[in-house]
């Protein structure tokens, strides 16, 4: 087999969601934020997984993501949609029974035309200026807004992976302003927000990337391993390149295993010369640069040749490579690519 292997646990996945859902009391729904095809992990198995353990209602980011959702649980979980009713998803929220959390005056007045009767939540702006509408906006349309019966009133922290940033506290109170004496049912918390405790939690929580084993949710467990075959390996005399630029010169005798697997697997070009990849527990430094298709890998210290190498597993997490990288686990997740053999798996990796 030439590709690499990305490996999804669903018992992990399925455990990270009940163990989130305990966080937060048994008057509080937990939901399951599975856009962006499950973080890279695979919408359908994922949702189904998160359905078996209890998720009722799940959040993506764009109606046609709750088309493919929709397809793979049935009618019966409630499929939210962050981006709301935009122009030309009428059908398709209608259809597939989808629940828009309308952002603007806007959105609200295409929902209430279109598809009167048809379930909507809100999203409110509470300070983070992305989506949702802002005070004054929401006071303009507001009983008109809840004469229509919403099934969800949210908004969203900007800053809850840093739970001391004085910016929670702020939306958490601008939240209440904007919600007080509202009989419908709230939610501001996404999984770093369920951490920060019960004054965040309100009716329901959204917990997203603590489902697939990235931070702030420090104890989940892990859900996607990743294993690259190895293709060839080489011995390099000193002074010798690897990969292309020669951005990688040999300073004594070298072992390079090349494996299949590079920037067109989402693999990011900013692992080249800093990164690494195991061999059991044992660390095997990138080499050269990351290509599409091919990473160089100095395996000299080994005494076998290597099979394959793993690049995400028990030794090396997404944000471990973030923290190499300089960015983000959700980022290294969501841009997994397409050509891994997936497994979805059960039971411990």
């Amino acid at each position: 087999m030439a590709t690499g292997r990305l490996t999804i646990d669903l018992d992990a996945l399925a455990a990270n969601w009940r163990a989130l859902d305990a966080l937060s009391g048994a008057h509080v729904q937990t939901a399951a934020v599975v856009k962006a095809d499950a973080y890279g992990t695979g919408v359908a198995k994922a949702g189904r997984a998160l359905a078996a353990a209890g998720a009722r209602r799940f959040f993506v980011a764009v109606a046609e993501e709750g088309a493919a959702l929709r397809e793979a649980l049935g009618p019966g979980p409630e499929i939210s949609v962050f981006g709301g009713h935009m122009p030309g998803d009428t059908d398709m929220i209608n259809d597939l029974g989808l629940v828009p959390m309308v952002n603007s005056v806007d959105q609200l007045t295409r929902q209430l035309e279109a598809l009167p009767g048809h379930p909507f939540g809100i999203q409110l702006d509470s300070g983070m200026n992305r989506l949702g509408m802002e005070p004054a906006e929401w006071a303009a349309v507001r009983d008109i807004a809840l004469a229509a019966q919403p099934r969800l009133i949210m908004s969203h922290l900007a800053c809850s992976d840093e739970p001391e940033h004085d910016m929670n506290p702020r939306q958490l109170a601008a939240f209440h302003d904007m919600t007080q004496g509202l009989d419908v049912p709230l939610s501001l918390a996404a999984t770093g927000g369920i951490l920060m405790g019960p004054e965040y939690h309100f009716d329901l929580t959204r917990p997203g990337i603590g489902l697939f084993g990235g931070r702030p949710f420090a104890e989940a467990q892990r859900v996607v391993e990743i294993d690259l075959p190895v293709i060839q390996v080489r011995e390099l005399a000193t002074g010798e390149s690897v990969g292309y630029g020669n951005a990688w010169v040999a300073e004594r005798p070298t072992r390079i295993a090349t494996v299949s697997g590079g920037y067109a697997d989402g693999i990011t070009r900013h692992l080249s010369n800093i990164g690494v990849m195991f061999f059991e527990d044992i660390p095997c430094p990138i080499v050269g640069r990351v290509s599409m298709d091919l990473i160089g890998v100095d395996v000299t210290h080994l005494g076998v040749e290597p099979a394959a190498l793993n690049l995400l597993g028990p030794e090396q997490t997404v944000d471990d490579i973030a923290d190499t990288t300089g960015t983000i686990g959700y980022e290294i997740l969501t841009q997994l690519g397409h050509r891994y053999t997936r497994h979805h798996a059960r039971g411990r990796m």
